[in-house]
């Protein structure tokens, strides 16, 4: 296996310090992928985004990504949305190529998730011209029939009036309402299912889910985007989705709180259990692979399998 991307590990001396109740959860991520072709592929090129968000609240102690493929050409970079992501250029042919990614993450609850229910943001939420212009990405419905946008906009307005104009309670409400009331189905939808069919049908995957709450929130001028990453679903929740894939939650923002992690797919905050790793206004921002492909052939299957395993960690070196 090649390595393409590799931070430097952290010592145990530069773990953060923390008292017992602000302990960080520990976690091991290994993502495996597999790219399987009917007939040689003669060339291609790679984004992926893979390697987790290092901030406040999340410590990446470890991170190795290797490729089976020898690459002609790597390049790590920063992108537009703040995610680490690495391109991959390779020129030899192959009819199979294994992807593998190896995090060592602490996560730790940040004071502000503990006092939520403490905060209050009365709507309409008035925005200073900078933030409005920060924003606007966060900020645009997708792009749906007005008739479609409308019964949208009503359902979510209905969250307000019962909410008495509390933002935070708005979408924590909107949040519990999709988990409750809308089925997890597997093979009901694909990546082009609009927010509004998910709203129709009342079922789909984590990502419908997402897309329907981001579009919810934006209707209502609550900034809102993807987050793509990992769920420790050995976490304390009423619904265990399991999943041997990456998970997708909504991220909103609020005046005086910043960024706040919603899963609708779990109906709760994404907290200590919910390892980020990529963001964006939806999943094409934050997709963690993705890459086009030259083949000499014409008519190439492409067979994709994907597995992952997170695992809590008692003590890391």
């Amino acid at each position: 296996m090649n390595i393409i991307n590799q931070t430097h590990q952290i010592g145990p001396s530069k773990i953060p310090s923390f008292s017992k109740e602000g302990a960080p959860s520990l976690f091991s991520i290994v993502h495996k992928t597999h790219y399987k072709y009917t007939k040689p592929i003669s060339s291609s090129k790679h984004l992926f985004r893979l390697q987790p968000v290092h901030d406040l609240s999340q410590t990446v102690l470890s991170y190795q990504l290797t490729l089976s493929s020898k690459p002609s050409q790597i390049c790590n970079f920063t992108g537009a949305f703040g995610n680490h992501a690495s391109f991959v250029e390779i020129n030899e042919p192959y009819s199979e190529l294994h992807l593998i990614s190896r995090s060592i993450v602490s996560v730790t609850e940040l004071e502000k998730n503990q006092h939520l229910i403490h905060q209050s943001r009365t709507m309409p939420l008035i925005w200073m011209p900078w933030d409005q212009v920060m924003m606007e990405a966060y900020l645009l419905a997708p792009e749906l029939p007005e008739s479609e946008l409308f019964e949208l906009a009503n359902f979510a307005i209905s969250f307000v009036k019962k909410n008495q104009n509390d933002a935070l309670s708005v979408v924590s409400d909107i949040n519990q309402t999709i988990y409750t009331t809308f089925t997890y189905e597997s093979g009901t939808s694909s990546l082009f299912t609009t927010p509004y069919e998910v709203f129709s049908s009342q079922r789909g995957v984590c990502q419908d889910f997402a897309n329907l709450l981001i579009c919810l929130c934006r209707l209502l001028n609550i900034p809102a985007r993807y987050r793509v990453g990992y769920i420790y679903t050995g976490g304390n929740y009423e619904n265990k989705i399991q999943s041997e894939a990456s998970h997708a939650w909504v991220e909103v923002f609020l005046p005086y709180l910043g960024w706040i992690g919603f899963d609708p797919t779990n109906g709760c905050l994404a907290e200590k259990n919910h390892i980020r790793v990529a963001t964006g206004r939806h999943y094409i921002d934050a997709t963690p692979t993705s890459g086009t492909l030259l083949s000499a052939e014409e008519g190439v299957i492409e067979e994709l399998t994907s597995f992952v395993r997170v695992e809590i960690v008692d003590k890391w070196q």
